[in-house]
């Protein structure tokens, strides 16, 4: 086997340090149905791919095992904030879903997500499960590399949680201030839609008390709900689409120091 040097090896650790991190917060990546084995192999892997890249660069590498800790601790902060608001952009779609799914009657029935490990309501998983497919799609997966890890490296250290951490914590709670309305975005078509048909079944009610609205008004709304769903299945992929392509953006002018 080939001899690393001691500093080669030391830069290694605090990149697969920063992947790890990264893999183990990201979307698709952290689920629980990756084995922990394939995710620390993608990350070593990576890792030493992009090592002879960050060693052209340039990156300095503390004589005082001390400051080596933190900034291996650092370099593992920076990706789980990379991985944390790229999260938050699938947190907007089963979110959407949970806005309508109560008037619907869909609030009780829940199932596990995978993804961030909580029982959400039905509707909430079918947005996540398009959200996926439309990430895969998308070279989701190619451009979370390409900007998370690649693009990372050559632009943010360590240091830098320090020296810029006024903007990655503006940063951060744009990104959970952004995800509610991102959500609402995505859910108004159905959720105004349903609005108009419980205050229309409302007024028949009070037109004739004799109609027994309270069991018609679930079907209703369900044939309402999924037919709009239909419809507007193409455009809610490309709404997706966009959404997606804006945070890999917006992490991009964070790495890249201009947020």
């Amino acid at each position: 086997m080939y001899p690393w040097p001691a500093a080669d090896f030391s830069l290694f650790l605090l990149i697969a340090a920063r992947i790890l991190a990264l893999i183990e917060t990201a979307p698709l990546l952290s689920g629980e149905g990756i084995p922990q084995v394939a995710k620390v192999g993608l990350a070593g892997l990576t890792a030493v791919a992009i090592l002879p890249a960050v060693r052209a660069a340039g990156y300095a590498i503390p004589a005082d095992g001390a400051a080596y800790a933190l900034l291996l601790v650092g370099e593992a902060m920076i990706g789980v904030i990379m991985g944390f608001f790229l999260t938050t952009l699938f947190a907007a779609f089963s979110m959407a879903g949970q806005f309508y799914s109560l008037q619907i009657g869909f609030g009780a029935s829940e199932t596990y997500d995978p993804l961030s490990e909580i029982e959400i309501p039905v509707m909430g998983q079918f947005l996540n499960l398009i959200a996926m497919f439309v990430f895969v799609s998308t070279s989701g997966f190619q451009r979370l590399f390409i900007v998370g890890v690649q693009g990372s490296f050559k632009a943010m250290r360590a240091i830098d949680l320090v020296t810029r951490r006024n903007d990655l914590v503006q940063f951060l709670g744009q990104a959970v201030g952004a995800l509610f309305t991102q959500a609402l975005i995505l859910s108004m078509p159905v959720l105004g839609t349903l609005f108009i048909v419980t205050v229309a079944l409302g007024l028949l009610s009070k037109a004739a008390p004799q109609m027994n609205l309270l069991t018609e008004g679930f079907p209703i709304s369900l044939i309402i709900t999924f037919s709009i769903m239909v419809a507007a299945l193409p455009l809610m992929m490309e709404a997706f689409s966009r959404l997606i392509g804006a945070g890999f953006d917006d992490l991009a002018r964070l790495v890249g120091g201009t947020i």
